[in-house]
């Protein structure tokens, strides 16, 4: 695969955003939430809100392929050699604690897996392209099938965000005619249903598996979805981004509002979520969400305009989205994201700001009903990237992953020191 066959992912991030402007506030020590019915179809989580994040597995590194890919190069940067500011010439104005990885590279995604589970984030929405062998989905859909392994073994929870905007790129590539649209959604479905849709830690609502989906932008039709889903049995229930509603779906969620090369503060992300709130109240689902700020690259990398600009304002601005989602008492709240590392809005531990999200999220958890169990503190944020590094370091040596082994299942079990001191035996 060339480089150059990368571009058509944008489709996702070229769609029409949902209208609206959205201001300020913080999060506070306690956050007050009445016990709720959050997830009925996974009863251990029922009095608190599930915290999900939305996560990017399209990234491809040298060392695993070959080549880098376009999610980190843009067809403009080179990740092989050193930018202005001493890190990884890559296309995003963050660099992961990690420097640019391989979404399959299994110890990135155990790495990544063992900093949800301590930073109390409860599984990940998976931003999804379908089952074609057509651009990088292929290659999507295995990293997908390795994140939901590692996240599996973590016990923490998935679903799918399906991004149906890929079918209008099928037809045009002549992998499929239009009139065989609905039944290529159908193979979706079914696939869906065969992989992932069954499996316990899937994300349920009232026993049906939540689908998520970034639009729709194709299948705008009531009866086309009602075709689709109806495939499989139970059916999914559908969430859908602002702005792109259809009959009988679960409920919608928000999604930074950037358009037209604006910046954006406080005061127009308040009245952005506070209209969304206002609607999403009428459901019996809520899906709220979070996001950092909201800093793209596209323009320096020649690729297309900027969205526009939100301030970070030094971790305030995910705060405050995060309090305003709590405030609604919702089923789940989506982070958004883990890793959009091209459009800036991720939260995963990077160069920049270190673990400062994952630490706002550890304040949140612990406020949360259940959070005087939470077992991990900050200082157990860093241990995974301990493991990571001496895994690297260690490829191949049994004796010291035998080692790792026990200070990842350590994390998982909540035992942080026995982690802590394993690693502290092997760096000694």
């Amino acid at each position: 695969m060339t480089s150059s066959q990368w571009m058509p992912l944008l489709t996702r991030r070229t769609l029409i955003r949902s209208a609206g402007l959205m201001a300020g506030g913080l999060l506070v020590g306690a956050v007050s939430l009445d016990p709720v019915d959050a997830q009925p179809g996974n009863a251990e989580d029922s009095a608190r809100p599930l915290l999900m994040a939305h996560t990017m597995p399209w990234y491809q590194s040298r060392a695993m392929r070959g080549n880098w890919g376009w999610h980190w190069t843009m067809e403009h940067y080179n990740p092989s050699e050193m930018g202005d500011n001493g890190r990884p010439d890559i296309a995003s104005h963050f660099t992961p604690l990690t420097g640019p990885y391989d979404s399959g590279d299994p110890i990135l995604l155990e790495y990544q897996t063992l900093l949800m589970k301590a930073s109390g984030i409860d599984g990940v929405i998976v931003d999804w392209y379908g089952i074609k062998n057509y651009y990088d989905y292929d290659a999507i859909n295995k990293n997908t099938a390795k994140l939901f392994e590692a996240v599996q073994k973590a016990k923490l929870k998935f679903a799918i965000c399906y991004e149906d905007a890929t079918v209008k790129i099928l037809i045009d590539g002549g992998q499929i005619t239009a009139e065989d649209a609905v039944a290529h959604g159908q193979d979706v479905m079914r696939y869906l249903h065969e992989h992932w849709f069954t499996d316990e830690a899937y994300l349920k609502a009232g026993g049906h598996p939540v689908l998520f989906t970034f639009g729709p932008q194709y299948f705008k039709s009531s009866t086309d979805w009602q075709t689709i889903l109806s495939t499989v049995e139970p059916n999914p229930a559908l969430v859908t981004l602002d702005g792109h509603r259809v009959v009988d779906e679960l409920a919608s969620y928000p999604w930074p509002p950037m358009q037209g090369g604006i910046t954006l503060n406080h005061a127009a992300i308040e009245a952005y979520l506070t209209q969304f709130y206002r609607k999403a109240a009428r459901g019996e689902y809520i899906v709220g969400g979070a996001f950092p700020g909201f800093y793209d690259i596209y323009a320096e990398a020649g690729v297309q305009a900027s969205y526009g600009y939100l301030d970070a304002e030094d971790g305030e601005t995910f705060r405050f989205t995060l309090q305003l989602a709590l405030d609604q008492n919702p089923d789940v709240i989506q982070l958004i994201t883990w890793n959009d590392y091209g459009e800036g809005t991720n939260i995963e531990p990077a160069e920049e700001y270190g673990y400062r999200y994952l630490e706002t999220v550890q304040d949140v958890r612990r406020a949360l009903p259940g959070g005087e169990d939470f077992p991990y503190s900050a200082d157990d944020l860093r241990l995974p990237f301990e493991i990571y590094t001496l895994r690297k370091d260690n490829y191949g040596d049994e004796a010291v992953n035998a080692d790792l082994d026990a200070a990842a299942a350590a994390i998982l079990s909540g035992d942080a020191p026995t982690a802590a001191e394993i690693l502290g035996g092997l760096e000694a």
